[in-house]
């Protein structure tokens, strides 16, 4: 990510940002505690709502940004546990444990590919 820019709460996090905005590498992000969201392991409902970036168009939940937001989030709270909210269209949430210098991810997931390389 190249800037991560944290609004006042979740309900600006879920404004439409214009494309423009997100082509320039900006994520939109908010704390929130919410009882819709508990972490699966830990029980806690620390809870952080963001927006796609650049070249990430509205994916239902994105991995590799949640990578960067769990540590951020987890500093700012004082947490390791929490779980990330990604408020696109189709929306989705990931469990996040940050572990040391690793995050760890869980949740539901749709496996909608296999393959087998040679």
């Amino acid at each position: 990510m190249d800037w991560l820019v944290e609004v006042a709460d979740e309900a600006a996090v879920q404004l439409d940002p214009p494309r423009a905005a997100r082509a320039r590498g900006a994520r939109a992000c908010a704390a929130s505690s919410s009882p819709r969201a508990r972490h699966r392991r830990s029980g806690t409902s620390s809870r952080a709502s963001s927006r796609p970036a650049a070249g990430v168009d509205e994916d239902p939940v994105t991995g590799s940004a949640h990578c960067a937001l769990a540590p951020y989030w987890a500093g700012k709270l004082g947490k390791t546990a929490l779980t990330g909210y990604q408020a696109s269209a189709r929306g989705g949430t990931v469990d996040c444990t940050v572990a040391g210098d690793r995050v760890v991810l869980g949740g539901r997931a749709v496996t909608v590919l296999r393959a087998k390389l040679l």
